[in-house]
């Protein structure tokens, strides 16, 4: 099999690059509407091609919500499978939103669809839930390193909900989510300049200072703008994992469109706005 790049390599080289940003692609009903296009195929894929096209050459990372184009049903798959191809091929890394979780077989066919180089849903990285146990994440980590993808495990989410998951203390006193750390940072043991396997943790945290956040990984930090954080906060709730911190905007740079040159100034003003936080 031909050698890839892994998606730590890449995603490192492409932060450098371009910044450190993530930009959401989720077409829900009322941002259509703000947009002035219809909650239907017509609006979707209007919405999508906007914000890649507006977007592809300077944003490190695009991030499409799955559920959002899969509620129209086959068509609006087919819209997030070119939505996917056109990101791709402009040279943006795809991490789709996707959360899947699943054992066996299922969780299998769950990594195929995703990480899959001959899926028409091949995407760069995948979004996972591992709440039914780490090991049940082992058939889309296995498809993830054969094809040089990267998957991003929820680990302390910013929802209040996920708390009592993920702050749970299990029987040896570690939390579950310290725990999901700690089986990231093995996956990306000894990896240079960064493991694939990533970690989701919110940015409207506050102190972390109780969890090892260095996991040589990529940490997507969702919560900058809409949900109340800056990226000022970054320093102050990653420490010195804050380097390998991807912040993920979305409703604070679609809400700019559907004007091309709005989206592109609010996408680097936030750029700007990390890097120099990360940097200080």
């Amino acid at each position: 099999m031909t050698s890839v790049t892994p998606f730590g390599t890449r995603l490192r080289e492409a932060m450098d690059a371009r910044g450190p940003l993530c930009v959401g692609i989720d077409p829900h009903a009322a941002l259509l509407s703000a947009w002035g296009l219809g909650d239907d195929i017509a609006g979707l894929e209007a919405f999508s091609r906007t914000v890649v096209e507006a977007l592809a050459d300077t944003v490190a990372v695009f991030k499409p919500q799955a559920a959002f184009f899969e509620r129209f049903g086959s068509k609006g798959v087919a819209v997030l499978e070119r939505t996917v191809a056109d990101a791709r091929a402009a040279g943006t890394l795809v991490l789709m939103d996707a959360k899947r979780g699943d054992i066996g077989s299922t969780m299998a066919a769950y990594a195929s669809a995703f990480l899959d180089p001959g899926s028409p849903l091949f995407s760069d990285a995948l979004t996972v839930s591992p709440y039914l146990g780490y090991g049940s994440l082992e058939p889309a980590v296995a498809l993830a390193r054969q094809s040089g993808a990267g998957l991003f495990v929820l680990a302390l989410t910013s929802n209040p909900e996920g708390a009592e998951v993920q702050r749970a203390v299990r029987a040896d006193g570690r939390t579950i989510g310290a725990t999901m750390l700690a089986h990231l940072a093995a996956e990306n043991a000894g990896a240079e300049p960064m493991g694939s396997f990533g970690a989701v943790v919110g940015a409207t945290l506050g102190d972390l200072s109780s969890f090892d956040l260095d996991i040589n990984g990529p940490l997507l930090a969702p919560g900058i703008g809409a949900q109340g954080a800056t990226a000022a906060d970054l320093p102050k709730v990653f420490g010195s994992a804050v380097g390998n911190v991807v912040p993920n905007v979305s409703r604070a740079v679609l809400a700019e469109g559907p004007d091309v040159a709005a989206l592109r100034g609010a996408a680097a003003s936030f750029a700007d706005e990390i890097r120099a936080a990360v940097a200080a």
